[in-house]
């Protein structure tokens, strides 16, 4: 197995080392300069290395990385230009994936390992609303209460609003106001996907983790065509899972290669808008994740879309044309060519802005960690196919796939929604067992009284407390069957996991129980 990916080659040649791939890295430039390419060939590299990779198919062609690439004049053109003696076209080991499930296997989570935190910001959430979420969260944990999917988590908030005095009472203001923001937030979530989000059979760290035969890493392709019309989602889902790869994988030290690679396409979609809190936590997993053996690379078209403390962690950098027609361009060329070590006899910031398609300045880190002067380079052309797929070949895809099968069909089982529906019927059954009791000791002891005053005296009863015990026990009723008829318009149930309070609770201190 190689160690290393050809990037390109101009004066000199530009090349990517495995036991250097854990420092992270950026490929950024405008729309149409080659990114998208370029993410393709290092995706292959790493592959070819051994090194299983995920990222995020936007425009659907990232898709030509399983099927082998056309024999095309450029392609020879270039590789001769660059000269790569060792290219042959290839297919790639993919795997697909598609939260919707029809581009690709089902991709889950759950409620409870999603948490708190990253729930918030996936639905919109002020900080007295976060506040509500993470008291339920209490709740639920207190109560042994599965959170597997929506239904469950809008049973639970139902819950709350039903205690929330004695809640108010030990954990904070519970206000109806916040429940109900929540409710309606869940509400707008389900319009825009989220009940393929959430639910069971969900996905593990295991099945990303894979390679084929050859010992080449499988490359998992979310089929974000769909996705991205809901960018909260879309970045929501993505920073789960760099928050998962946090928690769960062990310390590994410095590695010949990384165990895994995590492209994060559009990132500018993971910090437009974010509160202080999840940026903060944000920075600290690519501070920290590295020395877990994985490596995060971001795809912008501007730089300047990246934090700062961000992108001073990336130490690889891809660099395709930047246009200059604004201040914002003018500043984000100038951060761009700030950040390479310069090369005597090339002007970083002029060449930005004069680089052609396929075109790119490099500068990635040495053996030892240092930056190697910048390069302006032909970028190598990968050796799968360049664009999209057909259905036809999708298909064939998904059913070879050594995961078919197990996510295809959701699994239900007992969580939050039933135990709480069960709850409530058990309440109404024993109050209804309890009402003849009650109305025959009531008629024993009150005094019968004559039907005109019965029939004129109803009315003040019933505002005084007094009235028949049939009236009461009706009241009793309407509500225990408000809440069965409210919890009941969800359907099914999910096949869960142990409770947790969310992964990124736990990277910020708070434990996930």
């Amino acid at each position: 197995m190689q160690n290393d990916i050809f990037i390109g080659a101009g004066e000199a040649e530009a090349h990517l080392l495995g036991r250097m791939a854990n420092r992270h890295g950026l490929i950024a430039g405008a729309t149409g300069t080659g990114k998208t390419v370029t993410l393709q060939t290092l995706a292959e590299g790493f592959s070819r290395m051994g090194t299983p990779v995920f990222l995020a198919d936007i425009k659907g062609d990232l898709a030509g990385l399983s099927q082998t690439g056309e024999d095309k004049p450029r392609i020879r053109e270039r590789v001769q230009k660059i000269g790569l003696s060792d290219f042959q076209l290839a297919a790639s080991p993919v795997v697909f994936w598609d939260v919707y499930g029809e581009l690709g296997h089902p991709l889950r989570t759950t409620i409870s390992d999603m948490g708190p935190l990253l729930l918030a910001r996936l639905l919109n959430l002020n900080d007295t609303q976060a506040g509500v979420l993470n008291i339920a969260f209490r709740v639920a944990d207190e109560q042994g209460l599965l959170l597997l999917d929506i239904k469950d988590l809008r049973a639970l908030m139902q819950h709350v609003a039903e205690h929330a005095r004695e809640l108010t009472t030990t954990y904070g203001n519970v206000s109806a106001a916040s429940v109900g923001a929540i409710q309606r937030a869940l509400l707008t979530l389900e319009d825009a996907g989220g009940t393929y989000l959430f639910g069971e059979p969900a996905i593990t760290l295991d099945d990303l983790l894979q390679t084929d035969a050859q010992g080449h890493g499988v490359i998992n392709v979310l089929a974000a065509e769909k996705l991205f019309h809901s960018p909260q989602i879309y970045a929501t889902l993505l920073l789960w899972l760099l928050a998962e790869l946090f928690e769960q994988f062990p310390e590994a030290g410095d590695l010949e290669q990384p165990k895994l690679v995590f492209f994060f396409d559009e990132a500018h979609l993971l910090f437009d808008d974010a509160p202080k809190v999840l940026i903060d936590t944000v920075e600290k997993v690519v501070r920290l994740i590295r020395s877990k053996g994985v490596g995060i690379y971001f795809i912008t078209q501007n730089p300047l879309d990246v934090p700062l403390a961000i992108l001073g962690q990336l130490g690889n950098r891809v660099q395709h044309a930047l246009r200059a027609f604004t201040p914002r361009d003018q500043e984000a060329v100038r951060v761009a060519a700030d950040t390479f070590r310069p090369k005597p006899g090339l002007n970083t910031a002029e060449a930005i802005t004069q680089l052609g398609v396929g075109e790119a300045l490099v500068s990635c880190l040495d053996s030892k960690g240092t930056p190697n002067p910048v390069e302006r380079v032909l970028v190598a052309p990968p050796r799968s196919r360049i664009g999209a797929i057909s259905p036809e070949e999708r298909t064939q895809i998904i059913r070879n796939s050594n995961v078919y099968g197990v996510f295809e069909k959701a699994v239900d089982r007992e969580s939050a929604y039933e135990i709480l529906k069960q709850r409530t019927e058990d309440a109404l059954n024993a109050a209804q067992a309890d009402a003849p009791t009650s109305t025959a000791r009531t008629r024993q002891q009150t005094p019968s009284r004559a039907p005109e005053e019965a029939q004129s005296g109803g009315l003040l009863d019933g505002l005084f407390g007094g009235g028949s015990s049939n009236q009461g026990r009706r009241t009793r009723e309407s509500v225990g069957e408000a809440f069965v008829k409210s919890t009941m318009r969800a359907v099914g149930s999910r096949l869960g996991q142990e409770i947790m309070r969310g992964v990124m609770g736990a990277i910020i201190g708070k434990g996930r129980r």
